[in-house]
């Protein structure tokens, strides 16, 4: 009982803190609650069972690993944005880079739109009667239906102002879950029943299991394209702030994690971090789908909106917006049909590898051109080989 008080507490105070009007309402952390919207999403639900059941004690290092990578991509996203501001458009290679770059996230929004919802049907059902692959499907088809007609009808802009609330939210609910977790770890801890799993994969399959992993700390990159609502510092700053923050939970969250559950407590399934949650807290679990709830749709709908507008764009207005929300709507259907979760999850690394590979092969050019500097040529070169491996080789978690 009082674990759970703490934990309600705890809760309700970040979630408080968080509303102040100074704190809602400053433009540094607006600037930041977009990217960290993504950041800490879907990704933050899934990424504990998958890497404790894989790398065992050692997953906190694979963590590490995972947002280490996404860092020096998002390094390559901030130079670019630097560079945009300071010296305008480009030469004619660059621009062509940024074209594509621009189809390929184009493309990985509507892969990630696939993968929020599809989570969203799987948590939706998994503490009701009616669990089952099916009519998980079933409900991400139905999430599907709506967001493409709140698309054609109202427009998303009329929902964007729920993502600060939503974020809180979530944040709120990690608080209580992080407090939790570092309960039964220090029980446990002074019982001196820690667990140190072993690692279960191979070397070259750890590997390729993490290529197939970086949608889960994904969304950075949407502050490239508020230059209509913060300044390039503020947009830099703000998408490097998230980065850090988002590391800091993800870690702190993997290593509460790592040593208190044994392999057959690791349910390998979407939805499987809500099991193993009961065995902390009874609290735990209605918070987790409240909070997964709350990030699917609002992550879905931003992705969508992304994907709408990016589409519009650079087709100069020949694939209007409502268009692209229904090839949003009818691919992100098929994904659900034809494909798992996890299936879903390693196609949406790949493209946003993809991404992250012409983004920093970009900096590389401008690293040359403009900054005439070989270290940062050859940092960011080497970065947009591994972005290429890493959409080449990402596998799925089976």
């Amino acid at each position: 009982m009082f674990e759970t008080v703490v934990i309600l507490g705890v809760c309700a105070a970040v979630f408080v803190a968080l509303e102040l009007p100074r704190i809602r309402t400053l433009g540094f952390w607006r600037a930041t609650v977009t990217p960290l919207a993504s950041i800490i999403g879907s990704g933050f639900l899934v990424i504990g069972p998958i890497l404790d059941h894989a790398f065992g004690s050692w997953a906190p290092l694979a963590m590490l690993a995972l947002c280490t990578l996404a860092y020096m991509f998002g390094a390559a996203v901030r130079q670019n944005i630097l560079h945009r501001n300071q010296h305008g458009e480009t030469a004619s290679t660059s621009q062509t880079i940024e074209t594509v770059s621009s189809w390929a996230l184009s493309l990985a929004y509507v892969v990630s739109v696939a993968y929020y919802l599809n989570l969203f049907g799987s948590f939706a059902v998994h503490l009701t009667d009616f669990h089952s692959d099916t009519n998980a499907r079933f409900v991400t088809t139905a999430m599907f239906l709506i967001v493409l007609v709140v698309g054609w009808t109202k427009g998303f802009s009329a929902l964007e102002h729920l993502e600060i609330h939503s974020v809180t939210l979530k944040l709120a609910i990690i608080g209580g879950l992080l407090v939790g977790l570092g309960f039964h770890l220090a029980d446990l801890s002074a019982s001196g029943d820690l667990l140190f799993n072993p690692v279960s994969v191979g070397p070259w399959e750890g590997v390729t299991l993490l290529f197939g992993l970086i949608v889960t700390v994904q969304g950075f990159e949407i502050s490239r394209y508020l230059g209509n609502q913060y300044s390039p510092a503020t947009r830099i700053s703000s998408m490097r702030f998230a980065q850090l923050l988002s590391a800091a939970i993800y870690i702190a969250y993997i290593l509460l994690m790592a040593y208190v559950f044994r392999p057959e407590d690791i349910p390998l399934d979407e939805a499987g971090i809500i099991d193993m949650m009961q065995l902390v807290a009874p609290i735990l679990p209605g918070l987790l789908v409240a909070a997964a709830l709350a990030a699917q749709f609002s992550a879905a709908i931003a992705d969508t909106g992304g994907a709408g507008g990016l589409v519009e764009e650079l087709t100069h207005k020949k694939v209007p917006n409502k268009l692209a929300y229904a090839i949003v709507a009818g691919l992100g259907i098929a994904l659900t049909w034809l494909s798992d979760v996890f299936e879903i999850i390693s196609y949406a690394s790949r493209v946003f590898a993809f991404y992250y590979a012409l983004q920093a092969l970009n900096a590389a050019l401008l690293a040359w051109r403009i900054e005439k500097s070989l270290p940062r040529t050859i940092f960011f070169g080497a970065l947009a080989l591994l972005g290429l491996a890493v959409t080449l080789l990402g596998q799925p978690v089976e």
